[in-house]
């Protein structure tokens, strides 16, 4: 009760806070990734404006040189009833809060230095906290960004250091936004940006976050690599993405047996984003070698959504399907296991029970905008495994029940609501819940009894 109190407490201070922050223009939208905001246009600003300095605080006379500073507090309360479908020993509620605070250095048209720290802290939880829950501080990213004007809409740049990765739709490289800890990386980074082009190869290793005090740090037993390029304006298909991905893990478990990864992806993108219809379709083909056994996965997906015009509500209704393959045969010397290998830590919700891995889903949802303040969602997910060899994985790719033989491929259901508010664009509180029932397949393997899940997420972003 006295934690429920400090939250209500919280959201009064967050939403007070935030409208006193309203009164300044509007100037910017925050981006997933905040290293991508640019407050140059500030420069033109005459107005005093206490937060246009915090966003735009120039070091010189003519203003080429200038430090944006902003940050986010997250504060997230969660609760689980049969957690792992009533394996886990009690049912219980978890707190977490977030901390972030960056700065960014302009010192030229040419160089540019982005820190980032980080400060997460997570209680209440039945199991010890995990390096996604809990850091007490750390740097998050810190890195140096060396700029090459090729031409007025063209530009190359050269970026070493800490930082956050995301590309195309989060499905292998992300930031990890759902858990406490986002994902960075240590990197060495050369990409090329014009209208109708960008163009990227990396080679990174993941952090890996702790719980102390600045000891996050990267690890060699992970490395990752990839070149991927986008174009844009493509007839008929709007856009298009195509790229390479490299991946090394000293030691990774599927199917219960561990053994050395190298995995290399190949895959395409074809998405558009119009004012009725997106579409978002994508397939790859990963091989490589995984101990003795040769590596031969795939994954293909769609996702659709539509928002009618002439409609008072406002709704988007949308279909998601995913066909991710899982190992065909335990003795055959191949390995069929799909790897997401850093996918969105929430893949199909904030409840994050199943990972993408042996998985055939089919997802319809619908999100009503009741006011321009307040969106309602509502989703309905199916889930079969893939593959009967297999079992079904986590979030991060760690098997849950594959060593209990099934001949059941439903896995089970599960239906989510959410009610988003966002008063203005610094604050946001949503409360959701999610129901799965476990199917066919959970009630051989496990307790199989039904998951119930409750949040409450409340963001403030400067």
């Amino acid at each position: 009760m006295n934690r429920c109190i400090y939250y209500i407490f919280i959201i009064n201070i967050l939403y007070y806070l935030s409208s006193s922050f309203a009164f300044a223009q509007e100037i910017n939208k925050f981006l997933g990734l905040r290293y991508d905001e640019d407050y140059r246009f500030l420069a033109k600003d005459s107005l005093p404006n206490w937060y246009k300095d915090l966003k735009f605080n120039p070091l010189n006379k003519d203003k080429s040189k200038f430090v944006s500073q902003g940050g986010e507090v997250r504060y997230l309360m969660q609760y689980f009833k049969n957690e792992d479908w009533g394996d886990a020993p009690v049912d219980y509620t978890s707190f977490y809060t977030r901390f972030l605070y960056h700065t960014d250095w302009h010192w030229s048209s040419y160089i540019r230095f982005f820190g980032q720290l980080s400060s997460t802290f997570a209680n209440g939880r039945v199991t010890p906290n995990r390096g996604i829950d809990e850091t007490r501080l750390d740097l998050h990213q810190a890195f140096l960004d060396v700029y090459f004007s090729l031409q007025s809409s063209a530009k190359l740049t050269f970026r070493v250091g800490r930082q956050e990765l995301l590309y195309s739709s989060q499905r292998l490289i992300s930031v990890r936004e759902g858990p406490n800890n986002r994902q960075s990386f240590d990197a060495v980074k050369l990409f090329y940006k014009n209208e109708i082009w960008q163009m990227d190869v990396f080679y990174a290793q993941p952090v890996i976050n702790k719980a102390n005090i600045f000891d996050d740090n990267s690890t060699t037993d992970r490395k990752v690599w990839s070149l991927y390029v986008v174009r844009r304006k493509v007839p008929i298909v709007s856009n298009v993405d195509l790229y390479y991905i490299g991946n090394y893990n000293r030691i990774i478990q599927f199917n219960g047996v561990a053994g050395e990864e190298l995995r290399h992806s190949f895959g395409t993108r074809i998405w558009h984003k119009g004012q009725q219809w997106t579409y978002d379709l994508e397939a790859l083909y990963q091989l490589g070698s995984w101990g003795e056994q040769a590596i031969r996965a795939y994954t293909a997906s769609a996702n659709v959504t539509y928002s009618p015009k002439m409609c008072k509500l406002s709704p988007t209704f949308g279909l998601k399907t995913e066909f991710i393959s899982g190992d065909r045969q335990k003795d055959d010397q191949r390995l069929n296991t799909f790897n997401p290998l850093f996918p969105r830590g929430a893949y199909f919700g904030l409840a994050a029970l199943i990972g993408p891995a042996n998985l055939v889903d089919l997802h319809p949802s619908i999100e009503i905008n009741i006011t321009p303040k307040l969106v309602f969602g509502i989703d309905y997910d199916v889930f079969w495994r893939y593959s009967l060899q297999d079992g079904i994985y986590g979030p991060n790719v760690v098997l849950i029940y594959g060593d209990r033989e099934s001949k059941e491929a439903y896995i089970g259901k599960q239906l989510g609501i959410s009610l988003e508010y966002t008063p203005n664009r610094h604050f946001s509180i949503v409360p959701e819940v999610t129901w799965f029932s476990a199917g066919n397949y959970l009630k051989e393997v496990s307790s199989g009894k039904d998951v119930l899940f409750g949040a409450v997420t409340m963001q403030f972003k400067y």
